[in-house]
């Protein structure tokens, strides 16, 4: 298994084929669900005789179908004892609905995913409350309901009426181990305002803010920690000097058993006020600057929803923020560790984990979004980040294969060779054009207006009259540039018909208006006649560079943006 890599397949099978036994630290997935439909449709009966749908992009509901039928058996014939009878449970009282197919699609991922992690790893499954209780059962079957550590609340968006019900604005992140033994680093958000105001209430004269704490705690002692200090005898009021943890961190080589040194060592270094009144008991100064701040809980709603105008907005449907995947990230692994993101979308959890030093697989069944996450790494980190694709194609026998299997796929691989953007799927609503580049050329900002690129990907037979049509669509739709993207090789006829629409001139020359690029040549490196991409494509919006931040704006996925 290559480290950092990127995988285009169901993930079930690139679990199974491609990632060894106990080798993941951290894995993070938001599986697809569509929660917006009718919820009593869910439930609903279903023919298991249907055929299975074509997977699309963003059609992310599962149907009864012959596929998850066959899902369903083999996780009840071949699963853990626990597994099966919490599957057949499912069946018992959901039937042959869509959530029973999605939780019998799930059921095996699952069982991989438990597989594949250390006994030190943790899994986060992402999910929202209308199949979020299922997948709990489900997740306590495979795991063990001892494994469970936390419900995770998040706030994913901004509060809004309800009309027959209340609001609902949060998902849920169902928080497992794979042992008692995990991996934890605590993790703290910034004290409130309020909270400094009410209890660190005194200021040194250099401004420090600072609280008093007592040094004793509750109970006699015998040994150091209940002899008398400074002429203060703890026994006297029932109780015994007690140094925190925290305290001790100020110093150094210091026993634990020298209650008595740390005290002498803390009034050295100014750390102890004495009270005025003679008798009265010292107390340690804590510093604001010396707490890491409040330890995060199970509800988080400082995390907000990625909004119209945020700068890591991508344009993709389900992309969540990136600080939320930071504080997963940071709580649940470390540098040089291995996060797995098995339905990776845009590739949230890959980015955040390559800025923390982590290694990352991402998978992704749609080459659509193996695409997006090729632009996202590259405006993020340029030629800094090394990585690996599996499961494109790399041949024109592969790509034939593709195209048989998945029309669809295939236009998204192709498009994504030339870094193009598909249009919105909807039947008979193309108009002839597969996809397009968009591209500034003006070196004068004031007269900048954007450009577009018209694409058409043909996998079949190809002639004069799709040469004829690309030009039609380039005339009508007021575009600089139409490519033909074909799989057979074009005929002299169709060369002519593309040379006969002349060309576009920008300031870096002249580029011809039709050109025709078979996938064997985009295979072998050839790209599109146009001003140099670097420096003049908008296509997807760019990510912001890791580093600086920045960013530039650019038209969202399956947005159209206007001149």
């Amino acid at each position: 298994m290559e480290e950092n890599s990127l995988y285009y397949g169901d993930n079930l099978d690139v679990l199974r084929r491609h990632i060894k036994d106990e080798t993941v630290d951290l894995i993070y997935l938001d599986p697809p669900f569509k929660s917006d439909q009718d919820y009593n449709i869910l439930f609903a009966e279903r023919n298991g005789s249907k055929a299975a749908a074509q997977i699309k992009a963003f059609d992310d509901t599962w149907h009864w179908d012959k596929a998850s039928a066959a899902a369903y058996e083999e996780v009840v014939e071949t699963g853990t004892q626990r597994v099966a009878q919490a599957m057949r449970a499912f069946r018992t009282f959901l039937g042959e609905s869509d959530m029973m197919a999605y939780l019998a699609m799930m059921a095996p991922r699952l069982v991989e995913m438990h597989r594949v992690l250390k006994p030190t790893g943790s899994i986060y499954l992402h999910c929202d409350p209308t199949a979020g209780a299922h997948l709990r059962l489900l997740m306590d079957a495979v795991f063990g309901p001892a494994s469970m550590l936390n419900e995770i609340i998040w706030k994913r968006t901004h509060a809004h009426g309800g009309a027959i019900r209340f609001g609902p604005v949060h998902d849920e992140i169902l928080y497992y181990s794979k042992t008692g033994d995990y991996k934890w680093n605590p993790q703290h958000v910034p004290y409130s305002s309020e909270y400094i105001s009410n209890f660190f209430k005194f200021t040194d004269p250099d401004g420090r803010r600072y609280r008093l704490t007592i040094l004793t705690g509750s109970g006699v002692r015998k040994g150091s920690s209940g002899r008398p200090w400074q002429g203060i005898d703890p026994t006297s009021i029932g109780r015994h000097w007690a140094v925190p943890g925290y305290v001790r961190e100020l110093l150094p080589n210091l026993k634990t058993d020298e209650v008595q040194e740390a005290l002498d060592r803390l009034d050295e270094i100014g750390r102890i006020v004495w009270p005025k009144k003679v008798g009265g008991t010292p107390a340690f100064k804590q510093y604001l600057d010396d707490m890491e701040g409040v330890g995060i809980q199970d509800v988080w709603t400082d995390i907000p929803p990625i909004s119209s105008q945020a700068q890591e907005r991508l344009g993709y449907p389900t992309q969540k923020p990136q600080a939320l995947l930071e504080r997963i990230i940071k709580a649940s692994s470390n540098e040089g560790d291995l996060v797995l993101d098995p339905f990776c979308g845009c590739g949230t959890t890959i980015a955040v984990a390559q800025r923390l030093n982590r290694r990352w697989i991402g998978i992704d069944i749609t080459h659509l979004a193996v695409a997006l996450m090729k632009h996202r790494l590259h405006d993020m980190f340029g030629d800094k980040v090394q990585y690996n694709v599996v499961g494109e194609p790399v041949s024109l026998p592969d790509a034939r294969a593709l195209a048989e299997y998945d029309p669809y796929q295939f236009q998204w691989w192709a498009l994504g060779l030339v870094g193009a953007r598909p249009i919105e799927q909807k039947k008979g609503a193309d108009r002839g054009i597969d996809g397009r580049l968009y591209f500034h050329d003006e070196t004068d900002r004031k007269k900048r207006k954007t450009k577009q690129i018209m694409l058409s990907v043909k996998s079949g037979n190809v002639g004069v009259k799709d040469v004829r049509d690309l030009r039609g669509v380039v005339e009508r739709e007021e575009a600089q540039i139409g490519v033909l993207i074909c799989m057979e090789k074009p005929t002299r006829n169709m060369r002519r018909e593309a040379a006969s629409a002349g060309v576009y001139k920008s300031p870096w020359g002249s580029h011809p208006r039709l050109q025709i690029l078979t996938i064997e040549e985009l295979l072998a490196g050839h790209k599109i006649d146009y001003p140099p991409a670097g420096q003049v494509n908008i296509t997807f919006k760019k990510a912001p560079n890791a580093k600086s931040g920045t960013t530039v704006t650019q038209p969202h996925l399956f947005e159209k943006e206007e001149s």
